[in-house]
């Protein structure tokens, strides 16, 4: 397949996505992918894989696109594609809640610059970090990037942009409890969609409404929670995205706890269902932590002592506790430390420690390391 043929197909690819027929644009794309001789389109499909593929959910195979990606870029030797294909490896480690692996193929973005491309995906780049800071709580930085992150996309007018970093300036504000701003940024998000978005996928459009939900559930407002969930959990539904999904019933489940409902427990043992299934491990310590209140509320003793450990399972399988105090990571505004070697504890048992070396691995350290 030639350039033009190939060109002439992505194309092909990209109106029967556009018209919400999915899976025939990525049959079309996966020829293009095993057919094509041209480097650069080979690339330009890939991008279109790996954006299909987040859109949906599908956070393996993402993470795969990508991989190959990078490989494209080199073969082409172009930094501008390179640039492109780290964002690409960065937001797919994201989705997999592999944080400090972004945070380095971010920093990898931000190193290549002087490019054409490269400075247009900072703000792409920032949102990315900031959203891996914030998934290890170190809330100081994630706040840095966001902000970051908003500056370029009011400096280039990138409204899609904006309407991104609003959605995870709401979930920042709403893991620090702060919630009137995380129903401030997500409505601003929704406005973003109603105003230019006509073009736009509906993902958007769900997650401005997921966050709203979240933000009006943490307010009492429980009606209008309601609302934009369905919203949300209707286009998670029509485009098959399954983590979407599962966030949504996660809500609906706190929505129907604070109602006394019993579908609660009915919504956790669907989330439940979703989050195994694809391995969502962050998603299922959000889901124990809910079970926990509500069996401690119902006085149920042995669920809520299942579901304690099942959480505390959760934390070691994920290393989300301080390899010094032994306590669990991120269930308080503690600051955090990372170390070269990517192991990272509470910066005030470091500072007691008194050691320049990993207490994990041992590994020396030329000083503390700030990710």
């Amino acid at each position: 397949m030639g350039q033009d043929q190939t060109k002439q197909q992505i194309e092909k690819g990209l109106h029967l996505y556009q018209s919400n027929q999915t899976e025939k644009a990525l049959r079309v794309w996966m020829r293009v992918l095993e057919k094509s001789a041209d480097p650069a389109g080979r690339f330009r499909v890939l991008g279109c894989l790996i954006t299909a593929h987040a859109e949906m959910g599908r956070y393996k195979d993402m993470l795969k696109f990508a991989v190959v990606q990078i490989d494209t870029a080199r073969e082409l030797e172009d930094p501008d594609y390179l640039t492109e294909s780290y964002l690409n490896l960065a937001r797919s480690n994201e989705k997999l809640c592999e944080f400090q692996k972004t945070i380095s193929y971010c920093k990898t973005c931000l190193n290549m610059q002087g490019t054409t491309v490269s400075l247009q995906l900072n703000g792409q780049v920032s949102l990315s970090m900031g959203n891996a800071f914030l998934g290890l709580s170190i809330f100081q930085k994630a706040l840095e990037c966001f902000e970051k992150a908003l500056r370029y996309a009011h400096n280039n007018d990138d409204k899609m942009l904006e309407c991104r970093v609003c959605c995870s300036l709401g979930n920042f504000y709403a893991q620090i409890k702060d919630y009137e701003k995380a129903l401030f940024f997500p409505c601003k998000a929704a406005e973003l969609v109603n105003d230019y978005g006509k073009g736009w996928s509906l993902k958007y459009r769900a997650m401005s409404q997921y966050h709203m939900a979240v933000a009006y559930r943490k307010l009492g407002r429980l009606a209008d929670a309601m609302d934009c969930c369905e919203e949300s959990m209707k286009i998670a539904l029509q485009h098959g995205d399954r983590p979407l999904q599962a966030l949504c019933l996660l809500c609906f489940a706190d929505i129907h706890r604070n109602r006394k409902d019993v579908q609660a427990l009915e919504s956790i043992e669907k989330a439940q269902e979703l989050a195994e299934g694809l391995g969502n491990k962050l998603g299922l310590l959000k889901l124990h932590c809910l079970c926990e209140r509500i069996y401690r509320t119902k006085g149920q003793q042995r669920e809520l002592r299942d579901h304690v450990v099942k959480f505390h399972e959760c934390v070691e399988e994920m290393e989300l506790y301080c390899g010094m105090c032994g306590e669990s990571i991120g269930e308080k505004n503690n600051q955090l430390q990372a170390l070269p070697c990517s192991h990272f504890f509470h910066l005030k048992c470091l500072q007691a420690n008194g050691t320049r070396g990993c207490p994990n691995c041992r590994r020396l350290s030329v000083k503390p390391g700030y990710v």
